[in-house]
């Protein structure tokens, strides 16, 4: 009588094989779309540049805290959608600021309008050969528009906000809110790069001259 023996390396070399082929393929979605929204997240990033530095710092500090962690309730809900809107609606006013800076270097800062520059606090006037420079155009609307975009992209982003307003989130919803965030994110950058704005206005960059 033959007995055979199984070689207990090949019984483990075996074991891994048998342990791939029972991941269902619910977790291997899962896991791929947490790689899409990672690699998203990281490649639009630089979106948040295109936005006024302070409405972005003030919905990250605030947003963990006014949604409570993703945990909302209707109050908690509704100071997060207030939030969301304000925020919003800073990036489309502050794309119609600019500034420039007066005899003695000072920058001043103003509000665009059809004739040319209104100064906020109204220590300097803008030179009169400077007017049309600066007055409103309609790129500036564009760009408004685009900065709300942009900004909605970046909420969809943060988790906080997703799960106030998403708690359990079906498959289509998953998928729409992982796919909507590049596509704004991807067209927004196209038409900044092509439309560039000119103006450096409260909380962007400001300008050497």
């Amino acid at each position: 009588m033959e007995i055979k023996v199984r070689d207990q390396s090949s019984t483990e070399q075996s074991l891994p094989l048998l342990k791939d082929e029972l991941h269902p393929d619910g977790a291997d979605r899962r896991n791929a779309i947490q790689k899409a929204m990672r690699q998203t997240f990281e490649s639009t990033a630089h979106l948040a540049n295109l936005l006024p530095t302070g409405t972005v710092l003030a919905f990250q500090l605030l947003s963990p805290i006014f949604s409570n962690q993703g945990h909302c309730d209707p109050v908690s809900r509704a100071m997060t959608t207030s939030l969301v809107l304000l925020c919003g609606l800073s990036g489309f006013l502050l794309c119609f600021t600019d500034s420039f800076r007066d005899k003695k270097g000072n920058v001043c800062y103003g509000f665009a309008t059809p004739h040319g520059l209104w100064v906020i606090d109204g220590s300097d006037t803008l030179p009169p050969e400077l007017k049309d420079r600066y007055r409103l155009r309609f790129i500036d609307f564009a760009h408004s528009l685009m900065s709300v975009l942009v900004f909605g992209a970046i909420a969809l982003f943060d988790e906080n906000v997703v799960n106030c307003f998403y708690p359990a989130p079906s498959d289509e919803t998953r998928e729409v809110l992982t796919a909507l965030p590049v596509g704004i994110g991807v067209i927004c950058t196209m038409l900044f790069v092509v439309f560039p704005t000119k103006r450096h206005g409260i909380g962007f960059p400001l300008s050497g001259n």
